[in-house]
């Protein structure tokens, strides 16, 4: 489809079809664009323009060396959006894509923005601290890094197979297909982006970014995530955000845009027409 060269080279691709009301969607850690095919989809059918990047040093963008933070991921962002010289954008994110979505609009302001919705996301703060004792001990990330580190390509096997879409839960039965693209996914990607991408969502506390949002926020979680805990973030986020509606979702795993596509596209699409 197209890319953008951001300022500081990094190149930054991102596909964009349809007309009308756009939406950005912004992918989870470490996979890309690809993984809103579901959703792209449906939203292009009702009519909208939809649009999503691969992030820095994900899928089929620059694999740089440095910048995976969250600063350089809004600006990024930001820098699309400038580009694409959107209007009246909806914005969604998914896990890392959501804290994404957050920190660009604090960073950015709203100007181009209508709504917000925020899916399994990061926010308000992963990791464990004394002002965030709900978090997961950081020791739990140091973990991913090492086996990242050690073989990508099986943890990227692992993890979809196990936690992230649920699998590993008593009668819930694995989709082969579905564990595959993940894997496909991450492995488009840089080892380095990923590596660091683990610090950049879990110890990034958007705590004050949540604060200064005014648009409308969808947030949703699933109670069953065993990636990004309920009770520390959607919840969290919900009560920091000005003007936020929670929706929450009884044994939906962390990538239910995907295993729940049909309940989720449903909620969205709902919330955008309201």
């Amino acid at each position: 489809m197209g890319t953008i060269t951001t300022n500081d080279g990094t190149e930054i691709y991102y596909k964009d079809w349809g007309s009308g009301q756009p939406i950005v969607f912004s992918h989870g850690w470490p996979l890309s664009a690809d993984d809103w095919d579901t959703q792209m989809l449906f939203f292009l059918q009702h009519g909208y323009r939809v649009i999503a990047h691969d992030r820095r040093g994900h899928g089929r963008s620059s694999q740089t060396g440095d910048g995976h933070d969250m600063d350089h991921y809004a600006d990024d962002l930001a820098a699309l959006t400038a580009h694409l010289e959107l209007t009246d954008a909806i914005h969604v994110g998914h896990s890392t894509g959501g804290g994404e979505v957050v920190h660009y609009l604090a960073r950015h302001g709203d100007s181009r923005v209508a709504k917000a919705a925020i899916i399994s996301a990061v926010p308000p703060l992963m990791v464990k601290t004394d002002a965030n004792p709900g978090g997961l001990p950081k020791d739990v990330f140091d973990g991913l890094q090492a086996q990242l580190a050690a073989n990508r390509s099986q943890f990227y096997r692992d993890l979809p197979a196990g936690p992230f879409y649920g699998f590993n839960r008593p009668g819930v039965e694995p989709s082969e297909a579905i564990i595959q693209n993940w894997w496909r996914q991450g492995m488009m990607g840089g080892a380095k982006a990923h590596y660091d991408g683990i610090v950049a969502f879990s110890q990034t506390d958007f705590t004050e970014d949540l604060k200064k949002i005014a648009v409308q926020v969808l947030v949703m979680h699933g109670k069953d995530d065993q990636i990004v805990p309920y009770d520390d973030a959607g919840p969290l986020s919900a009560k920091l955000l000005q003007n936020a509606t929670l929706k929450s979702y009884e044994g939906f795993p962390h990538g239910m845009p995907t295993t729940e596509a049909e309940t989720i596209n449903a909620d969205l699409l709902e919330f955008f027409q309201a």
